[in-house]
């Protein structure tokens, strides 16, 4: 079934998203029956990122959380399991501390973030989850003592803020978080990651031979980024080999690389093929000094 497959893609998604903040544990198996959480997630002291730079999911991120990411609509059965694995890490914690005599904090509790891509009235009625005004549409909290929330993913906000979260949705609501992610800027510190895990899901779901019409039209939406994504590496690839071309032999020639040869790199790759031919062919006739007046003339 693809909905593993999907799965797999939500645990490793949120594990390559929240490395940079913290320990994450994806699966962690608990006590009782044999049980495990999707993902554990305990934030460090010192992040190499801001914790803004996830948006909202980078907010759930500031203290130790569960996170249970669903394909398919969470059922009242699978709520109740989520909630079963954190009454048991609970105890856990609890045991613990009594046998190191110490006080457990409110602190060391885990916050359980379930997320589910819809959540009919009647569910979130039963476990007794309503919003909250500090927090956007679609994060529904069930009483304090659980630590619990399920996030609707399909009823949050369609910004930036919420976007790696919306990724984690399904048909339409996926689709435009993936319209919202080829937006962003190519240095984004995790546009990168985003897609290369969405690119595996892609190679997975074309491997399985049963697809729904939603992974059909998932994999018909990532074919041309995909293709795009490609060509541009490839495209860098072929200016990162001209640089180091470059650079070789103006080493040879001239011995070493100063800060006047590099800046003349610069200028020698924003030449026609033809120009930069012509220069390489005589930069044995050249000294350094004249190559770098030839360019600071051409550039003035």
């Amino acid at each position: 079934m693809t909905r593993f497959i999907h799965d797999q893609f939500a645990k490793d998604y949120l594990e390559k998203l929240l490395t940079p903040y913290g320990v994450v544990q994806a699966p962690r198996r608990v006590a009782g029956e044999v049980r495990e959480i999707d993902v554990w997630f305990a934030p460090s002291e010192q992040q190499d990122l801001p914790p803004e730079a996830l948006g909202l999911l980078g907010r759930l991120a500031t203290s130790i959380s569960i996170f249970e990411p669903y394909r398919n609509a969470a059922s009242d059965e699978e709520i109740g399991d989520c909630l079963l694995k954190i009454l048991e890490v609970r105890g856990e914690l609890r045991r613990e501390a009594n046998r190191n005599n110490t006080r457990l904090q409110e602190s060391d509790l885990p916050k359980l973030w379930i997320i589910t891509p819809t959540a009919s009235n009647n569910l979130l009625f039963q476990f007794g989850a309503i919003p909250n005004q500090n927090w956007v549409t679609g994060i529904y909290f069930m009483p304090s003592y659980f630590r619990s929330a399920i996030i609707a993913v399909h009823q949050l906000p369609l910004t930036t803020d919420t976007l790696w979260l919306r990724i984690l949705g399904k048909g339409n609501v996926q689709k435009q978080a993936i319209d919202d992610l080829e937006k962003l800027t190519v240095n984004n510190p995790y546009r990168a990651a985003a897609l290369e895990l969405l690119y595996n899901l892609q190679r997975n779901l074309q491997a399985n031979q049963v697809q729904d019409e939603e992974d059909q039209e998932l994999i018909m939406r990532l074919a041309p980024l995909y293709q795009q994504e490609r060509e541009q590496a490839m495209q860098q690839g072929i200016q990162q080999g001209e640089r180091l071309v470059v650079e070789n032999l103006l080493q040879v020639r001239f011995g070493s690389l100063d800060a006047e040869l590099s800046s003349a790199i610069d200028r020698l790759l924003s030449l026609q093929p033809e120009e930069l031919s012509t220069i390489l062919l005589q930069l044995s006739n050249l000294s350094r000094e004249e190559l770098i007046a030839r360019f600071a003339q051409d550039n003035s």
